[in-house]
């Protein structure tokens, strides 16, 4: 049953708001490429870190999974096949596509991603643009064979790159004093920044246990200020307390 206040409608607002940020993507798929491909070492500094807990997968299903890029990139570099995607953006799927991927358009939130179906659910990116993540993670759990795992990995909202976002989206703009020699040369767009929401590690390990995830394992990468970050590749150490891109890993 809708939810309504006068000629207003509450389930058609939430809709429109989600439409508008798929939109987003839509509208600059072709930016999120272009910004990781000036900004390599970075790129393969998290490609590294997605690669860590997927070694010795069989059926992974990628939420988010954008492009396709890193998809793409673990399959050449890591032969770590991922053939299966879910991306609100149809922009984005269509181009994940075209790299090899079979990709289900829609949000996981409103999407059936099937029972027990997958040995390994991956979030790469994409939690801070999930605006409800403890659905998201309940309904990989059930995605997920017993002993499956679920790999979780984002920018942490207390991290420095975070902290420069946030200060970009409540800014509206990288173009501003407060930036200058801080900010790295090549800024994450700010279309992409005005839609996310950062989360703290705690805050997603909170979520994932009590969706009954266990046994975590922590990753890290870019450890180095956003302005040195895409100076060289990093190679993943263990934890969650020092990189600017923190992967968690936990078992079904």
């Amino acid at each position: 049953m809708l939810l309504h206040y006068g000629f207003f409608n509450f389930e058609t607002m939430r809709k429109t708001i989600l439409q508008i940020k798929q939109n987003v993507f839509d509208k600059y798929a072709s930016k999120y490429d272009a910004w990781f491909m000036r900004n390599r070492n970075l790129l393969h500094s998290e490609a590294a870190l997605v690669a860590y807990f997927l070694k010795d997968t069989s059926r992974t299903l990628s939420i988010g999974c954008g492009s396709g890029l890193f998809e793409h990139i673990l399959k050449k570099n890591y032969d770590i096949r991922i053939e299966y995607g879910l991306e609100p953006s149809a922009s984005m799927a269509e181009i994940a596509e075209k790299r090899g991927m079979k990709v289900q358009v829609g949000s996981v939130q409103t999407s059936d991603i099937g029972k027990e179906s997958y040995d390994t659910v991956l979030f790469n990116g994409s939690p801070s643009y999930i605006s409800d993540l403890k659905l998201a993670f309940r309904k990989a759990f059930n995605a997920l064979v017993r002993g499956g795992k679920i790999v979780v990995i984002d920018v942490p909202k207390e991290g420095s790159f975070a902290i420069l976002y946030n200060l970009a989206k409540t800014l509206e703009t990288w173009d501003d004093l407060l930036f200058e020699g801080v900010k790295p040369r090549e800024v994450y767009p700010i279309e992409f920044v005005k839609e996310a929401r950062w989360r703290t590690t705690p805050e997603k390990i909170a979520l994932l246990e009590e969706t009954g995830f266990h046994d975590f394992q922590f990753a890290q990468t870019l450890t180095k200020h956003p302005v040195y970050a895409d100076k060289e590749v990093e190679i993943p150490r263990e934890g969650y307390n020092q990189g600017d891109y923190v992967a968690i890993c936990g078992i079904k």
